[in-house]
């Protein structure tokens, strides 16, 4: 497939130079369905980013579509701060018996503001209120959002330098294998909370991401996440998991901690949500822990109702019998394969790759190797995208609703990149 660059001329004028997806895909796409995107010039892209995890079910998936038109045309409720509606209580009521109970979880419910840099800012503030301290530790190559609170427990330097100011009360500590196994987990950690000269404030909180997606999808051992579970409740500080990207069953079960056993005090929910798309996060957190006093952390559009229908839609239908999780381990499996014989066939003896479910990367030495990689499947009608501290890991985020065709076409004109681009 041969792609001519479209005119981007109102793009490039108009819009500010801040944008970058478009960057490395210069096409003006114009509509999308299942694991597929279709520009105006009548190319067709696989998608192996789903909306950056937003997309789990895919494009205009059309259980939820017909869910969300439905809803319009009856002039459902569109705008609800924090009012009751019925399409929240269908949601509420979706989420609690399709998710919560049948996993024991005893979560209460908080709609932040839309996006997940709003619910990881209000998990951030509950335990800063609830345990009475400013200081939270967060991990190595952490990502958890844009704003300065999520800033200040994110860990990329290009990312933090663009807050303009200094970024405090946050505490970096070694992510899972940081050492490369040289030093026992949490050793430092433990150091600093036992020395009383040690300079750390004791913290509120740690929060975590099992899989961290923009750090270059490195993987938290279930038995760190355990230790990391005693590690707070030893030491009186809650345990926030980030479950943006890899929750709503990115990595298998609907939670990314489930195969470790733990109960987080707090979560963090966004991207998939919603199901379709639509902005919507939430924050989870034991009742305990619901000590808020009446709009003392509010927004304006957190009460967006089409997203309530269509994530109420989402759940019911991939949720309910126990399918979704068994097909995304399967999937995982076709691309783990893949990779494997990729890594197996390069002349580069560091390319190593790494995942759980269906979030994958491919590692190279070279971070611009990775670049063209993405840059080689574009042309070939594949959506990649670069993650990692230097850009060096090639990322694959597919729909949960890809079909093993659909997958096994995508993996080879990725195979085929890596060999072109040696």
């Amino acid at each position: 497939m041969t792609i001519t660059p479209p005119a981007l001329s109102v793009f490039e004028t108009l819009e500010s130079e801040v944008r970058s997806y478009c960057r490395g895909w210069p096409a003006v796409f114009d509509r999308a369905q299942g694991s597929r995107l279709h520009d105006e010039d009548g190319h067709t892209y696989l998608d192996f980013f789903a909306g950056a995890g937003s997309l789990n079910y895919g494009h205009n998936n059309p259980v939820l579509k017909r869910a969300l038109i439905d809803y319009i045309e009856r002039d459902g409720i569109t705008h609800g701060l924090d009012m009751a509606t019925a399409a929240k209580r269908a949601f509420l009521e979706s989420l609690q018996n399709i998710v919560l109970r049948p996993r024991d979880l005893p979560y209460k419910v908080m709609f932040p503001g839309p996006t997940g840099t709003n619910a990881v800012e209000a998990a951030l503030k509950l335990a800063r209120k609830v345990k009475g301290r400013e200081s939270v530790v967060s991990f190595t190559n952490a990502f958890h959002g844009m704003s300065l609170g999520s800033l200040a427990v994110t860990g990329n330097a290009f990312k933090r330098a663009g807050a303009g100011i200094p970024l405090v009360h946050g505490t970096p500590m070694p992510f899972d294998n940081y050492f490369d196994g040289q030093m026992p987990d949490f050793l430092w950690f433990e150091r600093l909370l036992e020395d009383q000269g040690s300079g750390l404030n004791k913290p509120a909180a740690v929060i975590v991401e099992t899989v961290q997606g923009e750090g270059g999808i490195n993987v938290a051992r279930a038995e760190w996440l355990r230790a990391l579970q005693s590690l707070c409740e030893r030491r009186d500080m809650l345990l926030i998991v980030d479950d943006i990207q890899m929750g709503c069953g990115r990595t298998g079960g609907f939670f990314s901690f489930e195969e470790a056993g733990i109960v987080p005090d707090i979560v963090t929910l966004s991207k998939s949500i919603s199901g379709y798309g639509l902005p919507m996060s939430l924050c989870l957190f034991k009742p305990e822990l619901d000590i808020w006093e009446p709009g003392e952390h509010n927004g304006t559009f957190r009460g967006n109702n089409p997203a309530f229908v269509t994530a109420a839609a989402a759940l019911n239908a991939y949720w309910a019998d126990g399918q979704m999780e068994k097909q995304t381990l399967a999937r995982g499996e076709q691309v783990e394969q893949a990779l494997l014989a990729m890594a197996a066939e390069s002349a580069d003896p560091g390319v190593s790759f790494r995942g759980r479910g269906l979030v994958w990367g491919l590692e190279f030495t070279d971070p611009a190797r990775a670049s063209a990689i993405c840059a080689r499947a574009f042309e070939l009608g594949l959506l990649l995208e670069t993650s990692g501290p230097r850009s060096e890991v090639v990322k694959l985020l597919p729909p949960l609703t890809v079909s093993p065709e659909e997958l096994d076409e995508g993996l080879r004109i990725l195979a085929r990149s890596v060999r072109e681009t040696a």
